[in-house]
């Protein structure tokens, strides 16, 4: 399976943007898609994840301002990110496991998309 993340950028404080990420491949295997994030010299960390029965898991620091989607038909999964912070600066990863999980644990997803920077200025 290969993933392909778009759509970052960089924005002021406030603003938003959409990430996306299709999946090629053996797509068949997807059962649980996430985004996650790393900062300079922090670890990467779960912002958001959705499983196939569409449960979803957030960060608590995104909580009311990002949702995640999915469109199953096309394999696609996307982030709408809203009242952007400076801190939430960072590489955006998508990924995907074969079964139902939704984090937070780096290891529950197999497969990796290659990232997309968001900088977001104050």
């Amino acid at each position: 399976v290969q993933l392909q993340a778009s759509g970052g950028g960089l924005v002021q404080a406030g603003g938003s943007l959409r990430l996306s990420c299709t999946a090629s491949g053996s797509i068949s295997s997807i059962n649980s898609t996430a985004w996650y994030r790393q900062a300079p010299g922090k670890e990467r960390e779960l912002v958001a994840a959705i499983t196939s029965g569409g449960i979803t898991n957030y960060a608590d620091s995104v909580k009311g301002r990002f949702t995640i989607s999915r469109d199953n038909v096309e394999s696609t999964s996307q982030l709408q990110m809203n009242n952007l912070k400076p801190e939430d600066t960072a590489v955006y990863y998508c990924a995907i496991s074969p079964y139902g999980v939704a984090g937070p644990c780096v290891a529950e997803f197999d497969y990796w998309g290659q990232g997309t920077q968001v900088t977001v200025s104050s």
